[in-house]
Formats: structure tokens, C-alpha cells, sequence
């Protein structure tokens, strides 16, 4: 789903050109290391239930779609999972990489 009219995507965040250009001016230094995250969840479907309910993004993106998209949005979701799942047990375990920012002030 596109952010709305005049709102910049926040995943921009992520990309060390817009802090510079959002916080330059008034930091002293701008720091951005990788890192990375393992999500866990009991099963795909649970990670899909959580997120549908309490992650914003999907909540919506699900609300925007009649039945149909909605299921064939699950499933590519079910598809991604079990391709980057390193779990075995039927548990999820994917791993994320994010960006830890560390602003200093002026």
C-alpha cells in the first residue's frame, strides 16, 4: 500500500541518503549499522495473525483487497515464508535485516 498523499514512505528511513537528508543539519553525526532479527513464531499462520491484526501496513493492505485478493496475498505470504523459513519444526524462525540509526544531536 502507498503512504498517503504527501507522506514519504517511511521504509526510505532505511537508507542512510534520506537521514542525511532529513537529519544533517542538525546532528552531529549520523550513525547506521546493520543488523539483523530473527522473527519467531509458532507457525506461518501465526505470524500472519499477529500481523493482521496489529502491524498497520498489512491490517491495511489486507483491508484493502475483496476475498479473493486477500487469500492469494496469504497465500504469496505462506510462499515467502517457507522459502526464507530456517526453522524445521513447523515453528517460524526468518531472519530480517534492519538498519540501527544513532543520531547525535548538535
Amino acid at each position: 500500500m502507498p503512504p498517503p498523499a504527501g507522506v514519504k514512505s517511511p521504509a526510505l528511513w532505511g537508507t542512510r541518503g534520506r537521514l542525511v537528508e532529513m537529519f544533517s543539519l542538525a546532528a552531529i553525526s549520523i550513525e547506521a549499522e546493520p543488523r539483523n532479527f530473527n522473527f519467531r513464531y509458532r507457525s506461518a499462520d501465526h505470524f500472519l495473525d499477529v500481523f493482521r491484526t496489529y502491524y498497520g501496513p498489512m491490517l491495511k493492505a489486507f483491508a484493502a483487497l475483496d476475498e479473493a485478493k486477500q487469500s492469494d496475498l496469504k497465500d504469496d505470504l505462506h510462499a515467502l515464508i517457507a522459502r526464507m523459513n530456517k526453522a524445521g519444526d513447523g515453528t517460524m524462525v526468518v531472519p530480517s535485516e534492519y538498519l540501527e540509526v544513532v543520531i547525535t544531536k548538535r
